[in-house]
Formats: structure tokens, sequence, C-alpha cells
């Protein structure tokens, strides 16, 4: 769900705001979201979104699958403690 709200820039602010937008690419309305998330943190759900996103194929460069490891893991755990 989105809001809408007007505010007032100095005339200093809207300048930067239009040089970033400019260079950027980005509108206006990003790129003041971008600095509310930044300044005022962003929401739990969108942190988590975030965190998966950025472990989305760690596991790519290894050489086993998961099953794999757990298994190994499961085995080393074994010889350690004895059967369980």
């Amino acid at each position: 769900m989105s809001h809408r709200t007007q505010i007032t820039l100095e005339d200093a602010q809207y300048e930067r705001l239009l040089a970033e937008a400019r260079q950027t690419g980005l509108g206006l309305a990003e790129l003041v979201r971008r600095a509310v998330d930044k300044t005022y943190g962003r929401s739990g759900t969108e942190e988590f979104r975030d965190a998966v996103d950025q472990a989305f194929g760690a596991w790519s460069e290894r050489d086993a699958d998961g099953e794999a490891y757990v298994e190994r893991i499961r085995t080393a755990r074994a010889d350690r403690f004895g059967e369980w």
C-alpha cells in the first residue's frame, strides 16, 4: 500500500534532488523513499527480502549439493559422538 504526501523543500534541497535524479535516472519520489529508508530504517519484511535476495546462489560455488553436505556433517558427528 502506498501513501501520497506533499512536502516543501528549500530551493537548494530541490536542486540537489533534481541533480541526483538526472544523474541516476531515478524519479524524485524514489529518491525521497530511499532517503527515508536510509535515515529511518526499513521494515523487517524488506530487510528479510533483501537478505534472501543477496543469499540466493551463495551455494553455487560449492562442490557438494545441500543434501550431500548435511550427510557429511551427520557422518562426522556420528564419528565424534558415536551413534545417536
